[in-house]
Formats: C-alpha cells, structure tokens, sequence
C-alpha cells in the first residue's frame, strides 16, 4: 500500500498553527461541495469558494461584528483546490462566527485583485454586524455562518393561477414605518405580517416587495437641498450580497434572525392563500463602475462576474456603473442557487427581476436569442410553479415587452399599458384604438404568449404615485438633490387644473373621478393587473417620482389615509371584488373580436357597434359575452362605457350579448356609495335608451343572473 504523502509536501504545518477563540483549529482539505460556509459531515465546517483567476486565497475568522481577525489559513492552490473551487475543512470553531477571504492574482485591466481587503462570500445567506435601519456601523461586514434554520412549517403555497392573480407593489420598510400603520414592528417583516388581514380584505392576491437582499443605505452620496438632510438608499437595487436577507428589515436583525423572521412572514401570507414575489437585481451590483467599492465580486474574479469591454472597462447597461456577467456559467449557477434558495426554505412564490433585459446579453453586451440563464430559469424544475416577471428593458435601450426571452413562463411589466391608458384619461386625442388593444391584453405585444403575459399597471414604485398623476403635470424632486434633473420626464399627467395641493372643490373632485377611472380600467382589463401600496387610499410624495432616497413621509405610506379617504379605499375594494366575481375579466387566452364569428367582444362608441377609432376620438365602449368565456362555467355579460371628453356624453345601450337586463355596478361620476354597488345592487339600465356618462368618467353595467 503506498503511503499518503504528507502535508509539509505541501508547504502545510501539521500542529496547531490555527487558533480562535485560545482553542486550536483543526484544518484539513475538505471537499469542494457545496459553495459557501456550511456544517461538514462529521463535524465542523466546510468552506468553499469560486475563483478561477486568483493565484492567492486566504480564510479570515473572526468574532460577529468584530474589526479583529482571530486567525487567518492561506490556502495553497496544490492542496485546497479542485478546478476553479478552493476550499477547506475545520474543526474547532464556534456556532456563530464570521468569515472572509483575501485574494491575490494578476495584474491587468481585467482584474482587480486587492489582499489587503477581506471580501464577502457570494454564496453567503447572512452578514455580520446586522443593525436596525440607519445605526451606524464601526466595522466592516463580512459573511456569517449562523444556526440553520429549523425545519420549515408545513404551510403550502397558494398557488393562485396567473388569471386570478392582483399583484401589490410594496416596500417592506416604507409600507409599515410610519407611526400611523399601528403595528407593533414598524418597518420590518413583522410589521409586514401584521396588515395580512387588512391586505386580504382589500382582495389582493400576491404581495411584490421591493428587493430585501443585504444593501447599504448609507451609499447615497445625496443631501436634501431644501433641509440639509443626508439622503439614505431607501429602495434597495444596489445589491451587496444576493443571497442575505437584508438585516435591517428585522426586528431580530442579528444572526439567523432576519431569515426566521421574513420566513414566519411568508408563513403568515400563506395561511391567508396570499403569496409573496420578490423583487431581485441580478443586472448589477453595489460596487459600480471605476472607483467603486469591493465588496466581493470585484475582488474575486471580475472579468467573469462583470461585463468588460476589450480594454476592461465596465459596460453599463444597468446605468448603475456595472451590468453584470449573468450568463457565465458560474455566474448564472449562482443566480440559481439563490433563487432556488428562497423558494425551498421560505416558500417564496415568484420573483420580479429588476431590468430583467441585461441578463439576455452576452459578456460583451450583445443580445443572445436565448440567453442561457433566462433559458435555465424558465426550465429549473425547483422553480416550476413559481411565477416569473421580467421588467423587460434595461438602461440601455433594450426594450423587450412582448420579446422578451423565456416565451409562456414569463410575464413582463407592460410599461406600454401604463402609457396608453395615462394619455387616454388624461384627454390626449385618438388613443381609442390603442387603448382598445390595451384592454384586450396587447395582443399587438404579447401575440402568441396569451394576454397573462402583461403585467399590467398603472403606477409603480417607480414613478408617479396614483394621486400625484392626477395633481402634477411636472415632476418635483428637488428634494432628490440631483437639482430635478432625476426621474422621468415622459409621466403622460394632468393636475385636473392646478398643480399640487389644493382646496377647490371642484379640482378635487375631478381628481378623484380620475383615479376611480383609471383604477377601474386597470381591473377591467385582460391581463395580470399590479396596484401600488397606498394608491388604494390616495397616498402622495409630494410630485416626487424617484423617491427612491426618500426615507421619510414622502415615501412612507400614512395609514391616516386610509380613514381619510375611506370612500376611495371603498370603491377600490369593489372593483376588485368586481374583478373577481367575473372570470371574463381573467381570461387566458386573447378576445376573439371578428365578427364573422361569434364574438367574445364587440367594440362600441356612444352609439351601439359604431365605434369611435378616429385621430380626434376620446370616447370608448364595449361588450362582453359571459357565454364566450375560457372557462366551462357561464359568467355575466358586462358593458364598459369610457368617456375621456370634457362635456358629458349620451351612450345608447346596447341589448346585452346573451339577451339578459343590464344593472349599473359602476359609475365613476357618482359620489360614494353608489359608485361601485354590489352584484345586482344597483337600478336596471334598459336597452336601447340613452345613458349619460358625465365627463371624464366611466361606466360599468353587469347583466342579471
């Protein structure tokens, strides 16, 4: 039997070089699976790093949260490394600690090794020095391994079909931090999963958070010019670790506590059949372009996690100073393992991928047909019932509603929807045409994916807020101080007569009508409808539409609204329920409006089957037959009447497809309660005479049983 070589051959001392805590480490070679710190076997731990080009890797050990290294192991690429994986074994160590590496390699434009600077881990699921949101921090991050997780409770997923779904855009911090939301854990998943019951009861069906992966709040370089107040990230798309849950999102914001806590409030969500879709940014990363921070990736391997050009400067389709390398082989493993992380151990539903288009290029930026990690996505079997949503565009003018890759598996944000029906109700002429299309599922855009490709919506994080598009005609982040030179332009609203706050009745009241018309065109349309958080009782930023450094009530949602403005929060609450009520609302599969054929949809103006598509039209109705539904079961007939025109117009009723009597359901002109009314609430509206839709309003009529 030959004899095992020994490890002074490999330049490896043999006594108890290694120490932490005065009690000696035990290191052995360890096997090269999985990637990150995990629990070894037959005791101890296991670590495991990529780095393809590195020439020198040194583990760093230290106490949580401290600036002092207990002990650091050079890892000799002869010994503790197989391919492109190095990795170690020791025994010895405590529960709890904390870990990085140093790296060293060549020189050059493509790399930016730096020793001197311990890096965080990529695969690590928790971060060091967890604090509650804004305390400051005396010593850097660095990786944690924590105890695992107990075994996940037996709740199952809803699994609530794409057309029934109503997705609710929130931010975790923002939704509950401020003192009117009356939870007991403001800010946080606690707080979260304490307004479950108030989010059921508004009908919503799945919750879509902004992202909640470790980032520093602190890296905004901004200061309020009219305050003096340092600016904080409130949003959250500048990832620092992918795989950490974001500390300061916890009340139990140390060790394993944040992943417990968002994984009782998944649970929570669960047991009301509410889902929970994570917002992810796999296009980019905190540590930017030239001169940015290193935090792991940049010190690791940069030309295999980042795009470079030939000279090896950053390519930035991101517009955040870098795009990264997703579909490297590694990189995009990567991006599985935390996806499907999160699915495994918290029951996460789906995920929204942040300017989803930079993952279909290439290392140099060139747009793939197939991007393998889209491809793979779309086919993980681990993955098979998640819901996946693309914001399909990046920063550099890619633009992918309708293409982007991936084909039935994904929906996509419809930024076209958003405009469309904007200039509609906000009065611009001959937009019937496209606004019809909208309504049907922009069969022009998603044609040969079904209208549940479209996401769509109205107002988002990113932009206007539902009030704020019915009282600014311009943008107003002064605050922002990037001199209102931030956030987009192109918003496509009206003030109904005066910008900003105002006391005059009128206006007012305009307002309101407004956004009852657009909320109640947004449910009545094929396709997966998004409402954002606080819209449902009128919330404001002010005429802010980038408040992503906004940390304080312009972006808070204040819950006094809720009570203020009660009867709008009412009539939300009805159309919602109108959209559940009327699967031919929910459709899978594309209205079928020919008229050589039975049709599911027939097209009106203000006189039946004389529709209105012209340059100077702004006026639009239409039927649908319950009987011509995707389901086997008969739903009602519903007439939908949109008058966008500032003087009222008469609209003819038309005789209901199955022949039954029409009721009112909806009257946006109406005041509260009977602008929305219950199944067969309101009075008979009878065929053939004249119904006045006051200006800029909308009208909504449900045959009888």
């Amino acid at each position: 039997m030959p004899h095992a070589q020994p490890l002074s051959d490999f330049g490896i001392e043999t006594g108890p070089r290694y120490f932490f805590r005065g009690h000696p480490l035990k290191v052995t070679r360890g096997h090269p699976l999985p990637l990150g710190a995990s629990r070894a076997s037959r005791g101890g731990f296991n670590f495991v790093l990529i780095c393809r080009h590195g020439t020198s890797v040194r583990l760093v050990l230290s106490e949580p949260c401290s600036a002092e290294i207990e002990t650091e192991i050079p890892l000799g690429p002869r010994y503790f490394r197989t391919g492109d994986h190095w990795h170690v074994r020791i025994e010895g160590l405590p529960p709890e600690f904390c870990y990085g590496y140093r790296v060293d390699g060549p020189g050059g434009p493509m790399h930016r090794f730096d020793p001197s600077i311990v890096l965080i881990d990529p695969a690590s699921r928790a971060l060091s020095c967890g604090r509650p949101w804004g305390q400051s921090r005396d010593t850097t991050r660095r990786s944690m391994l924590t105890r695992s997780l107990g075994d996940r409770q037996e709740d199952l997923n809803p699994r609530i079909p794409r057309e029934d779904t109503i997705l609710y855009e929130l931010h975790v911090r923002g939704f509950t931090v401020d003192p009117s939301s009356g939870v007991q854990e403001p800010g946080t998943f606690a707080g979260l999963a304490e307004k479950v019951h108030y989010l059921k009861q508004l009908g919503i069906t799945a919750v879509e958070t902004l992202p909640i992966d470790e980032f520093d709040e602190d890296d905004c370089p901004f200061v309020n010019p009219l305050t003096g107040e340092r600016l904080r990230n409130l949003w959250g798309y500048n990832t620092i670790a992918y795989a950490a849950i974001k500390a300061a999102y916890a009340s139990r914001w140390e060790g394993g506590g944040p992943r417990e806590e968002f994984r009782d409030m998944v649970t929570e969500f669960h047991k009301e059949g509410l889902e929970i879709i994570l917002d992810v940014v796999f296009n980019h990363t905190a540590e930017g372009g030239e001169g940015g921070p290193t935090y792991n990736f940049r010190g690791l391997d940069n030309s295999m996690y980042y795009m470079l050009d030939e000279q090896g400067r950053y390519l930035n389709y991101a517009g955040c100073g870098n795009a990264v390398n997703s579909n490297h082989p590694v990189v995009r493993s990567q991006i599985l393992s935390c996806l499907r992380a999160m699915v495994a151990e918290s029951g996460v539903d789906g995920f929204r991928f942040d300017l989803a288009s930079v993952l279909g290029r290439d290392k140099r930026g060139n747009v793939l047909v197939e991007p393998p990690v889209i491809d793979q996505i779309s086919k993980d079997a681990l993955l098979a019932d998640t819901k996946m949503i693309a914001e399909p565009w990046d920063a550099a003018g890619l633009y992918q509603v309708g293409s982007f890759p991936g084909g039935h598996r994904w929906s996509v944000w419809n930024g076209q929807y958003r405009d469309d029906v904007r200039r509609f109700w906000k009065g611009d002429a001959g937009m019937t045409s496209a606004l019809a299309t909208r309504l049907c599922g922009s069969d022009d855009l998603c044609h040969g994916r079904g209208p549940l490709h479209s996401i769509n919506f109205i107002t988002c994080h990113d932009g206007f807020t539902l009030n704020d598009l019915v009282s600014y005609n311009h943008k107003h982040n002064e605050a922002n101080g990037e001199g209102n030179r931030d956030g987009s332009d192109g918003n496509h609203s009206w003030n109904c007569g005066v910008e900003g706050p105002t006391d005059d009745p009128a206006i007012l009241a305009l307002r309101a009508r407004q956004a009852r018309n657009l909320i109640a065109t947004l449910l009545v349309s094929q396709g997966v409808p998004m409402l954002l958080a606080g819209d449902e009782f009128l919330r404001t930023q002010g005429g802010n539409n980038n408040a992503w450094c906004q940390d304080n009530e312009v972006s808070w949602v204040d819950w006094t609204l809720a009570e203020k403005n009660a009867d709008f929060l009412r009539f939300v609450r009805q159309m919602i329920a109108l959209r559940k009520r009327h699967h031919v609302l929910r459709r899978k599969t594309f209205l079928n409006s020919r008229m050589s054929q039975t049709p599911d949809v027939v097209w009106h103006g203000v006189q039946p089957c004389q529709p209105d598509f012209s340059g100077n039209a702004r006026a639009l109705a239409f039927a649908l037959d319950g009987r011509r539904g995707d389901r086997p079961e008969v739903d009602r007939d519903i007439y939908v009447a949109m008058n966008a025109f500032w003087e009222p117009l008469d609209f003819t009723i038309p005789a209901a497809p199955s022949g039954r009597r029409w009721r009112r359901a909806v009257d946006t002109s109406l005041a509260s309660p009977d602008d929305a009314v219950g199944p067969d609430q309101g009075p008979v509206v009878p065929v053939g005479q004249a119904y006045r839709a006051e200006s800029r309003s909308m009208v909504i009529l449900v045959s009888e049983a």
